[in-house]
């Protein structure tokens, strides 16, 4: 396992789960030229047999920069690995399919910001998994946990908010190629009707590579 830390003091926090790392990258993932730093120190450990995206923020002028941005980016600059795990969030089904006017970098100017980022980000792991065939790559919507972001009257098991993409990224692989999916606690679910098309998914990308100057090859 190979730990990430948004900066130094939080990886100092990070206690037992640093101790169990092989190895640590540290940066910014509101920051673009941070967010690619942290791909170039994480292909020092690569390529890995799965790269799961949670970081995530709900509110502010990072959303998309977090939310979006930063897996599209991290997806770009590192070695394919076998398999990759977007979170995502059920909001995403009121997020809005409309690019146009998107600013990458002060999502406070956009309504709903959070469910169009993951929106975007369920629709990013659609197109990697037509893009990659060899590659797996499925959302997860981990439910609404009582996290520090989720809150603590969140109704949902905090227990089961990681078990589907541990399970993703861990499974044998004698159970075959899983790719495309939508997932909520193992189980497929049918995600915003945007996320499966192919001309969305296109225009998504070619947002994200004239914002970046990084193409998903």
């Amino acid at each position: 396992m190979v730990l990430h830390a948004r900066d130094e003091s939080r990886l100092a926090s990070a206690g037992g789960v640093r101790d169990q790392a092989v190895g640590t990258v540290v940066g910014d993932l509101a920051r673009l030229t941070e967010t690619a730093g942290v791909a170039e120190q994480a292909d020092q450990f690569g390529p890995f047999d799965a790269v799961i995206h949670n970081a995530g923020v709900y509110s502010g002028n990072q959303v998309f920069a977090v939310n979006t941005v930063a897996p599209y980016v991290l997806t770009a600059l590192m070695a394919r690995p076998r398999r990759i795990v977007y979170i995502s969030s059920g909001m995403h089904r009121s997020g809005s399919a409309h690019l146009r006017g998107v600013d990458w970098t002060n999502a406070a100017t956009r309504p709903a910001a959070y469910s169009d980022s993951k929106l975007y980000v369920t629709a990013l792991a659609a197109a990697v998994a037509n893009r990659w065939p060899d590659v797996e790559s499925n959302t997860v919507d981990p439910g609404w946990v009582p996290t520090r972001m989720g809150g603590r009257s969140a109704p949902d098991d905090l227990e089961l908010g990681h078990v589907t993409q541990v399970w993703l990224a861990t499974r044998e692989s004698a159970d075959g190629h899983v790719s495309g999916g939508y997932w909520f606690h193992q189980q497929r679910r049918e995600p915003h009707p945007a996320v499966k098309d192919k001309a969305f998914q296109a225009e998504l990308l070619d947002a994200l590579e004239r914002h970046t100057g990084f193409r998903l090859k």
